[in-house]
């Protein structure tokens, strides 16, 4: 079968459909619904803002709030955490399908690395022992100290062994508390008729895949596997060897006018027959936002190179700490880094550049102004300022 050509403009557009980004982010709010459309949201401690799984779901509808999320976690259960390509909250209804991943987490831990110093079975154990006991703890509840030279990523006994649990099932998130993580057992978290899904490894593969290439409407291989992180590169293979007849081979048009083979889901023509251009609203969008987190990909689609640079060194950063996206229709127009101070009730905006090629009249300031305003009332503060120097 001859691929069918996505044009460059209709691959943009088909991206942002599948990602929650192309209508107006109003209307009626399904939070959940959300989630589910994205398969999962990923979680950041970062809150120079707000932290990255509130901006992002607020980015999809502006209705939502922050709250929203932890009772979705803590009272309804209908969510969980866990590591997709990192933290991440993924709908309790996919969970007979991650049970796999925590075999896999699991594994990876077992062969080392930071895991040498992990505590034994015994003390692990004891462990989840008091958590029976005493109910969901957070890591404050433990004192046991580092021992040796400190280094990055060095971690305190019973933190490895609390996150070993959490990344193998056995403990889960209950709740959290100013971002503390919460750990109870996973059969007080986890509803039993899910835990015990009795999916096949094949069935949760299968799952995984089409879900993935359901989400980013086309991709190659790798886009695939990238997506969460939960399948191996070799099993993606083997899967679209097994799954090629339901699937259309496509060539993809990227920014840079070349084309590059993927796949679609066999009801490609349908659904880029049904897409209409990306409403052309304004949006500050998260470093961290499922549209951005893929560089690779971001930069064939749409031409647009970005790195998060927190942990660059401040002489060595091209923008800076911080630096948000703007995206208008399906174009990146420019990168914002603003910053709030909740005690003080302002949203400061210390840095502004509009994208090489990009002009930016009266109308697309006024479309920014809007944006900001609307994230002040978001993030509950009072007032906008900009930093002397870069207009506004």
């Amino acid at each position: 079968m001859e691929p069918l050509r996505i044009d460059n403009k209709a691959a943009r557009q088909l991206w942002l459909t599948s990602q929650g980004l192309a209508l107006a982010p109003t209307g009626t709010l399904d939070v959940l619904g959300t989630i589910k459309k994205l398969g999962f949201v990923q979680l950041d401690s970062i809150q120079v803002v707000s932290r990255a799984h509130h901006h992002i779901l607020w980015s999809r509808n502006q209705n939502y709030r922050e709250p929203m999320l932890d009772q979705l976690l803590a009272e309804d259960r209908s969510i969980f955490e866990h590591f997709t390509h990192d933290a991440s909250v993924i709908p309790m209804d996919y969970l007979p399908m991650w049970e796999r991943q925590f075999r896999r987490k699991k594994a990876q831990m077992d062969r080392g690395g930071w895991w040498k110093s992990l505590p034994d079975l015994a003390a692990r154990d004891a462990i989840k022992e008091r958590i029976r006991r005493e109910g969901a703890l957070s890591t404050q509840a433990f004192d046991t100290k580092i021992t040796g030279p400190k280094e990055m990523w060095s971690r305190p006994p019973h933190k490895l062994a609390l996150d070993y649990m959490w990344y193998c099932g056995e403990l889960a998130t209950c709740h959290r508390v100013h971002f503390n993580k919460y750990y109870d057992l996973a059969e007080r978290v986890f509803p039993q008729a899910l835990s015990e899904g009795g999916l096949t490894d094949h069935d949760q593969v299968d799952w995984l895949c089409h879900a993935a290439l359901d989400r980013i409407g086309f991709g190659a291989p790798g886009d695939v596997q990238r997506y969460w992180d939960a399948v191996s590169a070799k099993e993606v293979r083997g899967w679209l060897e097994h799954s090629g007849s339901k699937l259309q081979a496509v060539e993809i048009e990227t920014a840079q006018g070349a084309w590059v083979k993927g796949y679609a889901p066999g009801n490609i023509e349908e659904r880029l027959a049904a897409v209409t251009p990306p409403t052309n609203r304004l949006r500050i969008l998260n470093p961290f936002d499922p549209v951005i987190r893929d560089r690779n990909r971001l930069s064939r689609l749409f031409g647009f190179d970005y790195r998060v640079e927190m942990f660059v060194p401040a002489a060595k950063r091209i923008w800076g700490y911080y630096v948000f996206p703007i995206i208008e229709g399906s174009r990146f127009v420019g990168r914002i880094e603003i910053k709030a101070d909740r005690k003080k009730s302002v949203l400061s905006v210390i840095g502004f550049w509009p994208e090489d090629g990009v002009r930016w009249p009266a109308s697309r300031h006024e479309r920014l102004t809007s944006e900001l305003d609307r994230m002040r009332r978001f993030i509950g503060v009072d007032t906008v300022t900009w930093a002397a120097g870069i207009g506004g």
